[in-house]
């Protein structure tokens, strides 16, 4: 979680106070045989994390699709491959699935993040909404 607030953005939605909401959300999510939560350990301490979702569906021909999201690298080990590497895992275990794409969203301002996952080969293909419930 502590990763997560860090940032800008995750700052005003994510404390890093560890909760109830919080311990149910990651029981759900690693129970859940479609989800992933993988974190980069160094020595013990956490780095970096990402949380995939394979998602089924009927377009492209019944395909799944993998969904990539929460991605965070810590602030000292940023600008040193750590995330690439993380995507590039997440790719090549969409392609050993027979996922037909790996998808994500990126905030608008998030400049930096979007730089990065163009690097990976991403394109901003589409144009996201999101309609929030709170």
């Amino acid at each position: 979680m502590a990763l997560l607030a860090d940032d800008i953005l995750g700052k005003a939605r994510d404390a890093p106070v560890v909760d109830e909401a919080y311990e149910r959300a990651f029981a759900a999510v690693t129970e859940d045989p479609r989800n992933q939560l993988i974190v980069a350990d160094d020595g013990g301490a956490v780095v970096a994390c990402l949380q995939v979702t394979y998602i089924p569906g009927l377009g492209r021909h019944g395909a799944e699709r993998a969904l990539v999201e929460s991605v965070r690298v810590r602030a000292d080990r940023r600008g040193h491959g750590l995330g690439a590497r993380l995507m590039m895992w997440v790719v090549d275990r969409a392609r050993l699935r027979g996922c037909a794409l790996v998808q994500l969203t990126t905030d608008k301002r998030r400049p930096d993040a979007h730089r990065f996952y163009e690097r990976l080969g991403f394109v901003a293909s589409h144009e996201g909404m999101k309609l929030p419930l709170e």
